[in-house]
């Protein structure tokens, strides 16, 4: 049965992060609250929590789209091909905040996807408890979103329900306050336009 470990979202304490981040170094999977909504990870460097977060998902992980969660715009020339000026500026404008950015995939993503993937999703979240997380273990999670079985609530918001029903899935759960019920924008920047995918809580600035 994993642990539901509360972090206080604005300043967290080093020791929690360190525990999160133990789990996530020992293959472990875990849920997190991001900007917009909560979601499941684990980190990047583990091929056997990435293969667990796909069985979870119940999905083939040939076939996942999962996205990354990058500490800062330092890490996201490492996951993607060279991003033109104006691509560049607009992630910047935009992050931390609750977007989705899809981008050229760099020769690494499908080597770990185990396919021919020529885009990644890349997120810089607005959450100090992400942010600690992903600079104590050195490196991104992989990530994706929690979705509710509710026909009218898509999005689960309340930690402790999310801990029921995922308790015997995952290794943790952070507990960092009720979430948000909206998802992230999707901003397609793969092409030569830049293309709104999916709207979210927050308009992107051009």
């Amino acid at each position: 049965m994993s642990t539901l470990l509360k972090i206080h979202p604005e300043t967290p304490m080093p020791r929690l992060i360190r525990q999160a981040a133990e789990v996530l170094d020992n293959d472990g999977l875990i849920i997190y609250p991001t900007d917009s909504v909560y979601a499941l990870g684990c980190s990047m460097k583990s091929k056997k929590a990435l293969e667990r977060l796909a069985r979870v998902k119940g999905i083939k992980l040939s076939k996942s789209l999962f996205s990354f969660i990058c500490r800062d715009l330092s890490d996201i020339a490492e996951y993607t091909q060279p991003l033109s000026t104006s691509v560049f500026k607009i992630i910047k404008k935009n992050t931390p905040g609750p977007f989705t950015f899809i981008l050229p995939a760099s020769k690494k993503i499908p080597k770990m996807f185990e396919n021919s993937r020529k885009t990644v999703g890349l997120r810089i979240p607005r959450s100090n408890i992400l942010h600690d997380i992903v600079t104590e273990l050195g490196w991104p999670l992989l990530t994706t979103s929690i979705h509710d079985e509710d026909e009218i609530v898509e999005y689960t918001t309340d930690p402790e329900l999310i801990w029921q029903r995922y308790k015997n899935l995952v290794d943790l759960v952070i507990d960092g306050g009720y979430g948000n019920n909206e998802p992230t924008a999707v901003i397609d920047c793969s092409g030569k336009e830049i293309e709104v995918l999916r709207e979210g809580m927050v308009d992107l600035v051009l």
